[in-house]
């Protein structure tokens, strides 16, 4: 890492620690009592005293020897699950003070709510803890409102059955990242709950300390003024479209960096349009989409981040613009995927073709009529 990532680094832990401080203990003491199955109970020390009750929750969890990632605790938390002094809490970011007891229900992994269904999926790899899946576009991952069928998860839990890991949430089992619906390409997904705690903190390091690698290609419009770059701007909720995201101040968003450098550039009619390989530092909603639009060169297909750049395709010549219209959706393809595997410890890495719509978009670009 250089210098200027290290700076660059540094300053994205000191937003986060500054938001999330004080943080006083590195040790945690053994639990108080596990009265029953399922339930751990603790007693606030005076280390502890100024936490967040999620982070202390986890690091108690850790210790313990419990595969619960802080996100699952925080569900746990918004579900009811856990109490201070015999009082339901309900917020996730709640100080601790000394002396507080706090009982945290874990129930047992449950049947799923969305039933299997025999959709076909494109295994690139699988053993007993998790699978790599080459996503294709039109794919939504996991049910949500609109989208209760037909998912990824609903494909997944016909396919794994018992074995898919349920520390996820009953919504979104095994499902540690994810691709937009239109967004092709590899995904990886845990089977065990071993490997879902694992696959959690790698993504949740976003390969800064541990093995991870995402890379994208995206059919861009226009032609970067440099070869490559770093676009570090934080996302947050679009201001007044809640659908969407948008770059925003600090204090609105999450940090987001997405390294980029032109792969190919094409000239088609008088439209020029360059294929750019991105690689994720951090990885929140829409990142790429949002970051390319951010400096002035948006996806093609894009309708929600590029709709400005919609009467570009006039330029394009007959055939790419026909290629475009039968698109229907984003040029982006997670083309790369790279990690430690989290129970075994072997370096993966994992690579896919450019799905037959965007080879044929890019087939026309290079041609000249």
């Amino acid at each position: 890492m250089n210098q200027h990532a290290k700076r660059r680094h540094q300053a994205g832990l000191a937003r986060e620690a500054e938001r999330e401080k004080p943080e006083r203990v590195k040790t945690i003491g053994p639990p108080l009592a596990t009265p029953e199955e399922g339930r751990l109970s603790y007693e606030i020390t005076a280390e502890e005293a100024g936490q967040r009750l999620d982070r202390a929750l986890a690091q108690r969890a850790e210790t313990d020897g419990l595969a619960l990632s802080r996100t699952r605790i925080r569900a746990l938390i918004e579900d009811g699950m856990v109490s201070i002094d015999g009082r339901q809490a309900s917020d996730p970011g709640a100080k601790l003070r000394e002396g507080q007891s706090i009982s945290l229900d874990v129930p047992a992994a449950s049947d799923p709510e969305p039933l299997g269904e025999a959709i076909p999926l494109d295994i690139v790899f699988e053993d007993e803890h998790l699978l790599v899946i080459d996503k294709p576009a039109g794919l939504v991952v996991h049910p949500a409102s609109g989208h209760e069928t037909g998912t990824l998860v609903n494909a997944l839990i016909a396919h794994c059955g018992d074995s898919l890991s349920g520390i996820g949430g009953v919504r979104r089992p095994g499902i540690v990242h994810r691709l937009d619906k239109d967004t092709s390409g590899l995904l990886v997904v845990a089977k065990t709950d071993a490997a879902h705690h694992g696959l959690s903190l790698l993504f949740a390091d976003h390969g800064r300390t541990l093995s991870l690698t995402r890379e994208y290609r995206a059919f861009v419009w226009g032609r970067p003024d440099r070869a490559g770059g770093t676009i570090d701007a934080p996302v947050g909720r679009h201001q007044h479209q809640r659908e969407k995201m948008a770059v925003v101040r600090h204090d609105h968003g999450r940090e987001a960096i997405t390294h980029w450098r032109i792969e190919e550039g094409f000239v088609s009619g008088t439209a020029p349009v360059t294929l750019i390989a991105c690689r994720l530092e951090t990885g929140r909603t829409h990142q790429i989409r949002v970051h390319m639009a951010h400096i002035g060169h948006p996806l093609l297909g894009d309708s929600s981040y590029g709709a400005g750049f919609k009467t570009k395709a006039n330029h394009l010549t007959p055939a790419a613009r026909t290629a475009l219209e039968h698109l229907h959706r984003q040029a982006l393809h997670a083309g790369r995927l790279g990690f430690t595997h989290p129970v075994t410890g072997e370096e993966l890495m994992f690579e896919s073709p450019m799905p037959e719509d965007l080879a044929q978009l890019a087939a026309v670009l290079r041609a000249k009529t």
